[in-house]
């Protein structure tokens, strides 16, 4: 993704204004949309055959793909909304051009293949690069697209239901922090559909991660599970898992407080740097039930200073049934060891299914020793083929990658993930690479996991 011949100057410069927009990504906690802005286009640039102007080339440009940051209060150290801000800033808009850097995407492969890309296009790049060289002329403001509006809190916008803890959590300023569980009903009283969904951390500098499950109890309508007949086998269940990749069991708990309920349900959402929100695709969504109880699974990490966290978690509910329902899980391989010093140690994951499924997104999560992943479809054939490549995976910036169009699973193929890791001393973000690392919550050690959104053909509601 960078120029071969980029001078090794200019890769400094980007690199340092990658790390200032990082520095202030990580401060806010990070966000990434499955929306997609849609600007509509002036006459084209060759039709007119004069130089770019910002407002009728570069703005639409810039509203597209980069001011869901780059606006006032956004994340972005400096706004790209306004002429005036953007062409004070000139120097780091054509770093983060010319070296790929922002917006930030980390998957290989051609245009097209995710919904939710945020690269820009060779001609988009060709066009800033240009009016920069051309002398970042803003042309007739008046003729500006509409400039977009974000929201201040929701980024789905005002949501038709939230639900938040009921009391605050006292992060302690040092320590570490077992994972904390926190049972919430939601309190509706029909079913709903919801489009969307985003979580709100009350205090995003201390919240590592935030994994949403919801259960309906038999007390309110939840349904047992049907008594089998004698003799009879328990049919396979949707997602076949590898019984050698589960996950450790955990240790005796420290903190007796917030502990794991019996039963957490379903997961529905999940926040992590980079990830707060889900919108679902046209025609699909997710069925949230009456009597539903949400259970918060709240990864704290303390940053030297006490910190009171009361997160929510808000629902965008659909205006129709949908045609297909959409469904969350995760695979992951929790056997595995990261020798200490070790530099490109991979660790492999898979699942299959026992009836056909379309996938619409993967989301891989490691923590700082994962550098790369890959995502390979096998076939039931013995053919196989690349489904997400992510070169250069950043704990930073994580991404739930949202197929244009999903994929078909069917019986006998299976979804494999592999993930590599450094544990030596030449990774910078390794916190101890003396140390032999195993799977675990915090994140000085690692995990192997894979979030994904799914829908059944079988169980088509229209």
């Amino acid at each position: 993704l960078q120029p071969a011949d980029m001078s090794s100057n200019l890769r400094s410069t980007a690199r340092a204004w990658f790390r200032r927009i990082h520095s202030a990504h990580i401060a806010a906690g990070g966000l990434a949309l499955f929306g997609v802005m849609l600007v509509q286009r002036p006459q084209s640039l060759a039709a007119r055959d004069t130089d770019p102007t910002f407002a009728e080339d570069v703005a639409p440009i810039l509203y597209k793909n980069c001011t869901s940051c780059h606006h006032t209060g956004g994340l972005g150290p400096f706004s790209l909304v306004e002429y005036d801000s953007a062409k004070a800033n000139l120097n780091d808009i054509r770093d983060a051009v010319e070296t790929a850097y922002m917006p930030p995407w980390h998957a290989a492969g051609a245009h097209g293949v995710f919904l939710n890309d945020r690269r820009l296009s060779e001609t988009e790049k060709s066009t800033i690069l240009r009016w920069i060289d051309a002398g970042a002329k803003p042309g007739d403001l008046k003729k500006l697209p509409p400039k977009p509006v974000y929201a201040t809190k929701w980024e789905i916008g005002t949501p038709d239901a939230i639900v938040t803890m009921h009391e605050e959590f006292v992060v302690p300023a040092k320590g570490t922090i077992e994972y904390q569980y926190f049972e919430v009903p939601v309190n509706i009283t029909e079913d709903r559909w919801v489009q969307a969904i985003e979580i709100l951390p009350g205090a995003r500098d201390v919240v590592h991660h935030v994994l949403v499950y919801a259960r309906v109890p038999e007390s309110a309508g939840g349904a047992a599970p049907a008594p089998r007949p004698a003799g009879t086998r328990a049919p396979p269940p949707l997602i076949v898992r590898n019984r050698l990749q589960g996950i450790p069991e955990d240790g005796r708990r420290a903190d007796s407080r917030n502990a794991p309920p019996r039963q957490m349900g379903a997961l529905i959402g999940t926040t992590a740097p980079g990830t707060n929100t889900l919108v679902f695709p046209k025609g699909t969504a997710l069925r949230l039930r009456k009597g539903t109880v949400l259970t918060f699974q709240m990864h704290y990490t303390a940053h030297g200073h006490e910190t009171k966290d009361r997160t929510s978690v808000g629902f965008r509910f659909a205006n129709e049934m949908p045609d297909e329902e959409m469904f969350a899980s995760a695979f992951f391989n929790g056997a595995f060891v990261l020798p200490a010093g070790a530099k490109d140690v991979e660790v492999p994951a898979d699942i299959g299914v026992s009836q056909p499924i379309k996938v619409w997104a993967l989301f891989p999560h490691t923590h700082v020793r994962g550098t790369r992943w890959e995502y390979t479809l096998q076939n039931p054939d013995g053919t196989s083929e690349m489904i997400l490549d992510v070169p250069r995976y950043d704990f930073n910036w994580q991404t739930y990658y949202l197929f244009a169009k999903p994929l078909d699973i069917p019986v006998g193929a299976k979804i494999r993930s592999r993930a590599w890791y450094d544990n030596s001393a030449t990774n910078k973000h390794n916190p101890d690479a003396t140390k032999q690392v195993t799977w675990g919550d915090q994140t000085w050690e690692e995990m192997q996991y894979t979030g994904f959104l799914y829908t059944v053909p079988s169980r088509r509601l229209k």
